[in-house]
């Protein structure tokens, strides 16, 4: 990952952690930390 990629500020929807991600959050939508994608990404099916 570029290391001048732009990085957005939030608070993780699941532990409340702030933290940043290399996207800009849309709003309405959950966005988590690194620590809890990861649980959230196995429950999530997209079809």
């Amino acid at each position: 990952m570029s290391q001048d990629r732009k990085m957005y500020p939030i608070v993780c929807s699941d532990c409340g952690k702030d933290s940043e991600v290399p996207f800009q959050p849309k709003e309405g939508r959950p966005v988590y930390c690194r620590e809890c994608l990861p649980k959230h990404r196995q429950s999530n099916t997209r079809f």
